[in-house]
């Protein structure tokens, strides 16, 4: 478990950013206590400072992860978001798209937003801008890209996809032996 390199930072900061903006702050510095951001068998995870310190006791080939599970970095060193950084992201997201009930279920299988199950998208969403996907009840399902912007969702086709599948809740059931 080692703190991440500035390189390493970037790449994950710039991730995050294109979901909850400048947000990003409040990440770190929060209410309850300072929280930081740790590297570990190529996964990045997000830990209070306070269990930091406790954590340092076990050591690392014993360690299998600490705090929550934020993303990991891939063999071309990109950062790639993982569904368990939902719960963080969601409440600071800048853009949000809204999905009819019908089209849930097909998003929690992993397919893309078709224009018929598009229930609301937040103003001014450009395109290829990260959103965050929510049910119509107000729940968070998961990540995607725009690919339309808001001007162009209101004029295409009831077929053409609209949001890009990045992850998604159903992930915990179906990659439940990879998550950690």
């Amino acid at each position: 478990m080692r703190p991440l390199t500035e390189e390493e930072t970037r790449v994950m900061f710039e991730k995050i950013a294109k979901y909850i903006g400048e947000n990003l702050q409040l990440l770190v510095d929060r209410p309850d206590g300072t929280y930081c951001f740790r590297l570990h068998n190529d996964r990045v995870y997000y830990v209070s400072e306070k269990i930091l310190k406790l954590a340092a006791n076990i050591s690392g080939d014993k360690l299998v992860s600490l705090g929550t599970c934020f993303g990991k970095f891939t063999k071309t060193h990109k950062f790639r978001l993982h569904i368990t950084a939902l719960d963080y992201v969601a409440p600071y997201a800048k853009y949000k798209v809204w999905i009819k009930p019908g089209a849930e279920q097909s998003f929690l299988y992993g397919n893309h937003v078709l224009k018929s199950g598009l229930g609301r998208i937040t103003e001014n969403t450009s395109q290829y801008q990260g959103v965050v996907v929510y049910s119509m009840a107000d729940i968070p399902l998961g990540f995607g890209v725009a690919a339309k912007s808001t001007q162009d969702c209101r004029k295409v086709d009831p077929m053409a996809i609209v949001v890009f599948h990045q992850a998604d809740i159903g992930e915990y059931v179906r990659h439940e032996e990879t998550l950690t």
